[in-house]
């Protein structure tokens, strides 16, 4: 076996190092515009016959091409030299060779590099050969009769640049196919509110700060127990991250089954603060939340905050922002914390609306923020409004007026509860 590095000039007796000695460094063809590859190339001759090699070697002294040769004279000492290339190879391969013969040559370089470029090496008659190796998944094919400089320079250099584009193609597909099966996967990890009947309605606005992501370290959920009883829940991790959002996650769901096995009440915070201290990644995180429990009846509200804003509370007399008695977030307390319980009559209480923090932190005026008391303006203007139309137009306006000032870029999440029945 021969590994040749030549440039114009060299005699064909010049001593030739072999591959597991030394291999000539690629040049970086990415200096002449003409090339527009990124990466460094070799260039590869897999070939038997001595002559024929000579002849390739020579006509790409004369092609202008910036790149060093290596030959190798059979598949075996190739697929070695390809298994442990790190720059861009393209292969010029010959289909008959000592160890194997035809189209299976071009399975296995592909096999070994599959980000090789090949450039199929053919006699005279083999033209059929040639386009049957393309077929196969070679860049081009070129006729060892007749070769000349040219054809060799735009053969090799078109050839890297096909790998270049089918490789960016790969990517992207494969990028495309991965957002799609996290957006099915964010979607199907969505709340479906669990209710009963139809006393009350559930509106919800779901925003997360992330690009190009459907869920964010907020979460909420609400669930009917069988007697009837009204549980709601709204809370936010802190940061922004895809395992804040699964923490989010793991928490609503622990919350759902806390509901449905009927743990209510400190005990149920107590459980969720376990179970994030338990998944959090670092010591750091931790989450709020606001737990909301309505009476089968509609009697009673009870509120449990655990460093959570408050919510807007609608009543006969208009929309009020209630700040009930608050405990710490979880996971910020070691050995544990009190959240203290709330409750207040209900019966003249038509809507409760949750929301977390990215709903009025947003800047609406030069070092100005919303702030909750702005918040209750917004929702105030639009109280003519009801269930959904209520939360749109609420996110909407606050949305609008933190347009020039870098919008809301926190995740936002909103859940309407409309007690009387109203969708």
């Amino acid at each position: 076996m021969v590994g040749v590095g030549h440039s114009r000039g060299t005699n064909v007796a010049d001593p030739l190092p072999r591959i597991g000695e030394r291999t000539a460094v690629p040049h970086q063809i990415s200096s002449d515009p003409r090339w527009g590859l990124d990466a460094a190339a070799a260039l590869l001759l897999v070939e038997d016959d001595a002559g024929d090699a000579l002849l390739v070697r020579e006509v790409l002294a004369d092609s202008g091409l910036p790149m060093d040769v290596t030959w190798c004279k059979s598949l075996a000492e190739a697929r070695a030299f390809l298994e442990s290339s790190k720059h861009a190879v393209c292969v010029l391969l010959d289909l008959h060779l000592p160890d194997t013969h035809g189209l299976s040559a071009v399975r296995l370089v592909r096999d070994a590099s599959p980000d090789a470029a090949v450039v199929v090496l053919t006699g005279l008659a083999e033209n059929e050969a040639g386009l049957a190796a393309v077929a196969e998944g070679a860049q081009d094919f070129l006729s060892k009769d007749g070769l000349n400089p040219e054809e060799l320079s735009r053969a090799v250099r078109y050839a890297l640049q096909r790998k270049q584009v089918e490789r960016s193609s790969a990517e992207l597909q494969e990028s495309r196919l991965l957002a799609q099966e996290n957006a099915r996967l964010e979607r199907g990890l969505l709340p479906t509110p669990l209710l009963r009947g139809d006393r009350c309605q559930v509106a919800s606005r779901y925003s997360p700060g992330r690009d190009h992501a459907l869920l964010g370290g907020d979460f909420f959920d609400v669930v009917e127990s069988e007697d009837g009883t009204v549980h709601a829940v709204i809370g936010d991790v802190s940061g922004h991250g895809a395992a804040e959002a699964a923490l989010g996650v793991c928490l609503r769901v622990a919350w759902r089954a806390a509901v449905l096995s009927g743990c209510v009440g400190p005990a149920q915070v107590r459980l969720l603060e376990e179970i994030l201290e338990a998944e959090r990644a670092e010591d750091y995180i931790f989450a709020t939340l606001t737990i909301l429990r309505l009476s089968p009846d509609h009697g009673r509200l009870t509120v449990i905050r655990a460093g959570h804003p408050g919510l807007l509370v609608r009543t006969s007399h208009g929309i009020e922002l209630f700040e009930p008695p608050v405990g710490p977030a979880l996971g910020l307390v070691p050995g544990g914390a009190h959240w203290p319980e709330t409750e207040l009559p209900a019966h003249d209480i038509s809507a409760v609306t949750l929301f977390t923090d990215g709903l009025f932190e947003g800047v609406v005026g030069p070092d100005q923020r919303l702030g909750e008391e702005g918040l209750l303006a917004v929702a105030r203007k639009h109280m003519d409004l009801h269930g959904r139309p209520f939360v749109d137009a609420v996110v909407e306006d606050v949305a609008a007026q933190s347009t020039f000032h870098g919008g809301l870029a926190d995740d936002v999440a909103v859940l309407h509860l409309a007690t009387d029945g109203r969708s």
